[in-house]
């Protein structure tokens, strides 16, 4: 795993000790941003305005970010994105402090940048690799976001039991959950070299004088696929999960029970995800794309019929795991087929669609539940991932036959 003299291990662990540090910061974003939102304005309508807030806005700081970490270098611009972070947890409070929905609105803001730049630690986890290892790479430090299961039962489910959420209750959990951007930041000082500089060591990685536009990156075998299979997993993921608190308070559950489901999708997205490394190179990339996403299509699909809390933690579970095979499948195609010199604005630029897309979703999907209920909401998401997979396995065996013709 090493390319010496270049501390991979070392800097792969740090980069992970990172995604630890914002995954207590994002399960509680998760859990509470539609609560926060709806609490402080006092109108249920907007349920899904939090979650369009949180993602447009790490949409809107990603591409640059990207376009950033292949100028710059990938640490300067995830040390940014921890101090985002920070300032998002201190002006998220403060909005709930003072009972002003513009304040809640511009920390939810910088949350969402943070938690999207931050989250470019996979790119620069995977060129530390070899390009055999490059999905073990991303799985490796994609592993530290599981902590958030950890976090939520643990640590901000007592925290709610048995309170009423006022704004006020809502603002010392939101404080501290900066310390954990603190934490992530000071980590973050402690990868050296740059991993850019690593990546230019494997065969065939070399840095290019000079980066191909994004519209001609675009157009290169194996990119749109992989492009879709990456924007379709994260919008329906992200779609459903930030939905998923007030749906479960809905049902009837207590606000500490939502950190119970949450925990489940997290671990169904991080927890196995050394083991989906593994098979995405044992299976093939587009192949396990096609079967992510219908693994999470049948998971949305069950919460037509699963209502109760152990069926939406599972539901939720195998929302995560769908998402982890076809999005670790999608992200690593999309590094190996660029440049060190392009990665960061192709994967910004993936980032960006996905996020948007994720957005929209949450957006319209609060509507939709708020007019036609949970069961409308969960067969809507299904839709949206079987479309995909249908898409990608059928474009694969297009280029298999034409192939072979």
């Amino acid at each position: 795993m090493e390319s010496a003299p270049y501390p991979v291990r070392r800097n792969a662990l740090l980069l992970t000790a990172g995604l630890v540090c914002l995954s207590g910061m994002f399960q509680l974003a998760v859990a509470l941003s539609t609560v926060t939102l709806v609490v402080v304005t006092g109108v249920e309508g907007i349920l899904g305005l939090a979650p369009a807030i949180f993602l447009a806005a790490g949409a809107l700081a990603v591409a640059p970010a990207g376009r950033a970490m292949d100028r710059f270098g990938r640490m300067p611009v995830i040390r940014a994105g921890f101090a985002a972070g920070i300032a998002g947890s201190v002006v998220t409070g403060l909005g709930c402090s003072v009972k002003s929905g513009v304040v809640v609105v511009l920390g939810l803001g910088l949350a969402g940048a943070s938690g999207a730049i931050v989250l470019l630690s996979r790119v620069a986890a995977a060129e530390m690799f070899p390009p055999e290892r490059r999905a073990r790479g991303i799985a490796l430090v994609l592993f530290g976001a599981v902590s958030g299961a950890v976090w939520g039962p643990l640590i901000f489910g007592p925290l709610f039991a048995g309170r009423n959420l006022t704004s006020d209750a809502l603002v010392t959990p939101w404080l501290a959950s900066g310390l954990f951007m603190v934490a992530g930041l000071a980590i973050s000082f402690g990868v050296r070299p740059d991993p850019k500089t690593i990546a230019g060591t494997h065969p065939g990685d070399e840095q290019t004088e000079a980066a191909a536009p994004l519209r001609e990156i675009l157009r290169r075998p194996g990119v749109p696929t992989a492009l879709l299979g990456a924007v379709a997993s994260f919008a329906v993921m992200v779609g459903v999960m930030n939905l998923s608190g007030y749906v479960a308070i809905g049902h009837g559950h207590q606000e500490s029970d939502v950190f119970t489901i949450i925990s489940a999708h997290i671990v169904g997205m991080y927890g196995l995800v050394l083991v989906v490394g593994d098979l995405v190179e044992r299976i093939g990339r587009r192949r396990s794309i096609v079967l992510g996403l219908a693994i999470m299509a049948v998971s949305n699909g069950a919460l037509v019929w699963l209502a109760g809390l152990m069926g939406m933690s599972v539901s939720l579970f195998g929302l995560g795991l769908g998402w982890s095979l076809s999005y670790v499948a999608a992200t690593t195609e999309l590094i190996s087929l660029t440049s060190p010199s392009e990665r960061g604005r192709l994967i910004g630029f993936t980032d960006l669609l996905s996020s948007l897309t994720g957005a929209g979703l949450a957006l319209l999907g609060g509507v939709v539940y708020s007019g036609a209920g949970a069961g409308t909401l969960a067969a809507a998401a299904a839709a949206l991932a079987v479309g995909p997979a249908v898409w990608i396995a059928v474009r694969a065996q297009g280029l298999r036959v034409a192939t072979a013709g």
